[in-house]
C-alpha cells in the first residue's frame, strides 16, 4: 500500500471523526470497496489518535483547566468546582463505551465491519439525529449538564462501537434529546472523545508492540496519523462555527445519500 492511501484515509478520518457521519463507517467502506487491506482496526486507532491530538490542541484550555482543578483538589473556588465536576462527568460517561469495547471487540473486527450493516446504521441513526435536531428545545447550555445527562450520553456513546453509528453523531443526538443547545452538545461530544480514544489507543499500542511493525508499516501509520490530526483540527473549527447558526440536518441527509450509494453498490451493480 502506497503512502498516498494512508494520507487519503487520514484525510477521511479527520473529515468524518467530528462530523456526525461516522468515521469508522467510512473507513470500513474504503476497505471494502477500494480493497484497502491495511485499513484494519489497528490502523483505525492510529487515525483516531491523530484526531485525538486535534481535540487536545483545539480544546487545550478546557483540558488544562480540568487538569489544574483536579490537581488543586482542596480548592473550593467556583471555577475549580465546575471543572472538577466536568472532569468527573467525562470519566463517568466513558465507562459504558469501555465496557462495550472490551465485550464486543471480536464482533467489531468481523461481523460489524460489513457494508450492509453500515448502510443500515447510517440511515437509522441519521433519522435519530434529524429527529433530535428538530424535537430538542435547545434551551440548555454547557454549564447545565447534569448527572442524568451524562449517563444517557455515556450509554449512547457505547453504541458507536458499531461502524456507521458515529460516536460524535450519537452523543450529539443524545444531547439534543436532553434539550442541550448545539454548541453545548458538540463541545461535550468532542471532549468525551479524549479519554475513550486515548484508552483505545493505549490498549492497541500494546498489541502493536507485541506484533512488531515493519518500516513500511511505521511510515504508513505516521502518515495517516499526521494527516488526520491536521484535517481533524480544521474540521472541528468548521463544525463549531457552522452549528452556531445552522442545524445538523445536512449531515443526516448526507448519511441517507451515502447509505443509498452503498446499497446500490451492493445489490444493483
Amino acid at each position: 500500500m502506497e503512502l498516498i492511501y494512508s494520507a487519503l484515509l487520514g484525510l477521511l478520518q479527520g473529515a468524518t471523526e467530528f462530523l456526525p457521519v461516522s468515521s469508522s463507517g467510512h473507513l470500513v467502506l474504503a476497505e471494502s470497496f477500494f480493497h484497502v487491506e491495511e485499513a484494519s482496526l489497528t490502523f483505525d486507532v492510529a487515525l483516531h489518535m491523530g484526531t485525538l491530538l486535534a481535540v487536545i490542541i483545539f480544546f487545550r484550555q478546557d483540558l488544562l483547566a480540568m487538569l489544574s482543578a483536579v490537581c488543586r483538589i482542596k480548592s473550593r473556588s467556583p471555577e475549580d468546582l465546575v471543572n472538577r465536576r466536568l472532569a468527573l462527568f467525562l470519566s463517568i460517561a466513558t465507562v459504558p463505551a469501555v465496557v462495550a469495547g472490551l465485550l464486543l471487540e471480536d464482533l467489531v473486527e468481523t461481523t460489524f465491519r460489513y457494508p450492509g450493516l453500515v448502510s443500515v446504521t447510517l440511515i437509522l441513526f441519521g433519522l435519530l439525529l434529524l429527529w433530535s435536531d428538530k424535537k430538542g428545545s435547545q434551551t440548555r447550555e454547557f454549564t447545565d449538564l447534569g448527572f442524568k445527562d451524562i449517563l444517557i450520553i455515556g450509554f449512547a456513546q457505547a453504541l458507536a462501537i458499531i461502524p456507521g453509528v458515529s460516536r460524535s453523531g450519537i452523543t450529539m443526538t443524545a444531547g439534543l434529546f436532553r434539550s442541550l443547545d448545539r454548541p453545548a452538545v458538540a463541545r461535550f461530544s468532542f471532549l468525551m472523545s479524549t479519554p475513550i480514544i486515548l484508552g483505545a489507543g493505549m490498549y492497541n499500542l500494546l498489541k502493536i508492540m507485541g506484533q512488531g511493525l515493519t518500516d513500511g508499516q511505521i511510515s504508513f501509520f505516521l502518515t495517516g496519523f499526521t494527516v488526520s490530526a491536521i484535517s481533524g483540527y480544521l474540521f472541528i473549527l468548521f463544525l463549531m462555527n457552522y452549528i452556531r447558526t445552522r442545524s445538523f440536518a445536512v449531515f443526516a441527509y448526507y448519511r441517507f445519500a451515502l447509505a443509498g450509494l452503498i446499497l446500490c453498490k451492493l445489490y444493483l451493480f
